[in-house]
């Protein structure tokens, strides 16, 4: 699932796993436990903030030089998309997203059922030095949307969320609470959390005690 460096003139081998489980395994999310479908059903229909894991999805981390002309040109064939090379932006085309990480680091958010052949495909694709990690099962995305969402994040994170220093599209990884999220504005009351697999259950309950004040509503 990660990168392997070959002695010179030696051919490098990599083991790619489908990290997908069979058909005969039930696929829990990081917050499975919580029930949200059932917590959408019965909940009220209105409120200020909106919450909801999109869950299950591929999680892959890139990394290369961005002077590696192989490296961008077979991202962008393979993903369909242009790696962002400004710093703190992200992009999207259909259901593929972008995030930038740092000069040489990109997390890639598509549909789960397809990261092994994405991965397979980048490593096809790509020449020289460079890693692809499939991270899908240590991380989830919780969505905070609805007019109180900005303020929920006021309360839990250092950063500066005003519309004039956080522009949708933009993305930013901060304390998040007591633990840590990457933060990406996806639309003008929407925002995405990646929170690590392990401190999801803590930022669950975190984000019902901050919401509470402006109305809470689960989303299936």
């Amino acid at each position: 699932m990660s990168e392997t460096l070959a002695p010179e003139n030696e051919v490098a081998t990599v083991a790619v796993m489908n990290q997908l489980p069979g058909r005969d395994v039930r696929a829990e999310s990081p917050l499975y436990h919580a029930e949200m479908d059932k917590l959408a059903a019965r909940n009220p229909r209105a409120g200020g903030v909106l919450l909801r894991e999109l869950k299950l999805l591929g999680h892959l981390t890139l990394r290369g030089s961005q002077d590696n002309q192989s490296f961008m040109s077979g991202c962008e064939a393979v993903l369909g998309v242009a790696l962002p090379t400004q710093p703190l932006t992200s992009v999207e085309k259909g259901s593929v997203s972008v995030r930038w990480i740092s000069p040489d680091e990109w997390l890639v958010v598509l549909p789960g059922d397809q990261a092994f052949e994405v991965e397979r495909g980048l490593r096809a694709a790509i020449e020289g030095h460079y890693s692809v990690v499939n991270v899908s099962g240590g991380q989830t995305i919780l969505e905070l949307s609805g007019p109180n969402a900005i303020d929920v994040l006021k309360k839990s994170t250092a950063l500066d969320v005003h519309p004039s220093q956080f522009p949708v599209g933009k993305v930013a990884g901060s304390v998040f609470a007591k633990s840590t999220a990457l933060v990406r504005r996806s639309s003008e009351d929407t925002w995405e959390l990646v929170i690590r697999r392990s401190f999801a259950d803590y930022l669950w309950l975190w984000l019902q005690d901050a919401s509470r004040e402006y109305g809470l509503v689960i989303k299936s």
